[in-house]
């Protein structure tokens, strides 16, 4: 028997469809009995939890429940206690629910595989499961190996507490339960260090389970644990892997293989069903109303008053030809801090009598608001009104959570 482990955290109602994707997976690609444990807290609706117990059913294979805030109460007061403000993100504190597996899965469970409720598993889940742990706690992908980038992210590794090249992702782990039931005092203390150098900000198990344990994690290949986004700047095809959509790393767009892998899993799931399609139908017509509006509050913006560009200078052309930009119209083109102060310049100048458009992705607004400049009467983001044929991509996971 395989054991697999899932934390769901769903305020909203919709984003058990993310785990049940997940699963889909899961199930769609083994041929071993797998029984799914769900750690999850008073936000999983009845409704969910039905369709978490049809699918398994529905692929023959087991699905178990644990509430952790009613079976870990006085461990939860105490972690409140040490982090006063964790309800302000409420992600974070579902993010420790994967910390209970060993003391909420039976004794006789040696092992179990932890995964993210946005991970596709497109292999055999035993490839994982037969990996020999040995005398390590965990066994999770360094996060060199997903992207060099990612250790510096995380403040334990800039402080020194954990070597880069031994600080792992911890959205796929598998697990020791029998060494991990007797390391329980080592979790704790994780969890007093992190609390104590004020790292609630970080990716908060990822955090505790690195200082605990990442001596004593077996190294694994990438295929376990890939990131979407990475797969995508190598331009690779979609193959035997782990993949772990990151936030916005998924979207609608079905021309993407790994968009299209993903769909491919929910269509399957009980979630894809009329509700959805009319949800999806109600952010798209709220999307177009907004639009509508924009439009509307543009002309009202322009009432008596003359135009001003700022773009990045890859954008140039295209602002020139979309916005037909007449030669008497000021275009500053931001490369450069002087740029910057150049365009407040000629804000402060002509404040009252001239919009700017900005058309520059990642622009510091906060800049302008401090200095007094009111959006939508001093200046919009000139982005909004670019397309995709201009390398404007839409955003669709929005609609995604959506549905």
């Amino acid at each position: 028997m395989v054991h697999v482990c899932f934390n769901v955290y769903d305020e909203t109602g919709t984003l058990s469809k993310f785990t049940g994707t997940a699963m889909i997976s899961l199930f769609d690609n083994t041929n071993s009995r797998v029984t799914v444990h769900i750690f999850h807290d008073k936000t999983l609706t009845d409704d969910n939890r039905s369709k978490f117990s049809y699918l398994a059913g529905r692929y023959g294979q087991t699905v178990k429940f644990y509430n952790v805030e009613e079976l870990f109460a006085d461990k939860f007061v105490k972690i409140n206690g040490l982090f006063s403000n964790i309800d302000k993100v409420p992600f974070n504190k579902a993010m420790l629910y994967k910390l209970f597996i060993p003391q909420a899965l039976s004794a006789d469970i040696r092992k179990a595989i932890y995964l993210e409720s946005n991970v596709i598993v497109n292999m055999d889940i035993s490839n994982l499961w037969h990996i020999e742990l040995g005398d390590k706690m965990l066994a999770a992908v360094p996060a060199t190996s997903i992207d060099p980038a990612i250790p510096s992210q995380d403040k334990i590794v800039a402080d020194g507490f954990v070597k880069q090249e031994d600080y792992f992702n911890s959205g796929v782990l598998s697990m020791n339960l029998k060494l991990l039931r007797g390391a329980e005092e080592k979790i704790s203390e994780g969890i007093k260090f992190v609390s104590g150098h004020n790292y609630l900000g970080n990716i908060l198990d990822q955090t505790i389970l690195n200082y605990s344990f990442s001596l004593q994690t077996v190294k694994l290949p990438v295929r376990f644990n890939q990131f979407v986004r990475t797969a995508r700047m190598k331009k690779e095809s979609v193959s035997d892997k782990i993949y772990y959509y990151t936030t916005y790393a998924l979207q609608l767009n079905a021309n993407d293989s790994f968009n299209k892998l993903w769909l491919e899993y929910f269509a399957k799931t009980p979630w894809f069903d009329l509700e959805s399609i009319i949800k999806l139908y109600d952010a798209f017509r709220q999307i177009y109303n907004r639009q509508k509006k924009s439009l509307a509050n543009l002309s009202a913006i322009l009432n008596g008053k003359t135009r001003g560009f700022c773009a990045a200078p890859n954008y140039v052309d295209d602002v020139k030809k979309i916005f037909h930009v007449r030669d008497d119209e000021e275009l500053i083109i931001l490369e450069n801090q002087a740029a910057l102060k150049n365009l407040s310049d000629s804000m402060k100048k002509s404040q009252g009598k001239k919009v700017f458009f900005i058309i520059t992705p990642n622009f510091p607004f906060n800049i302008l608001t401090k200095a007094g400049f009111v959006p939508g009467r001093d200046f919009v983001n000139g982005l909004e009104f670019l397309s995709e044929e201009q390398g404007i991509t839409i955003n669709s996971y929005p609609l995604l959570i959506a549905m």
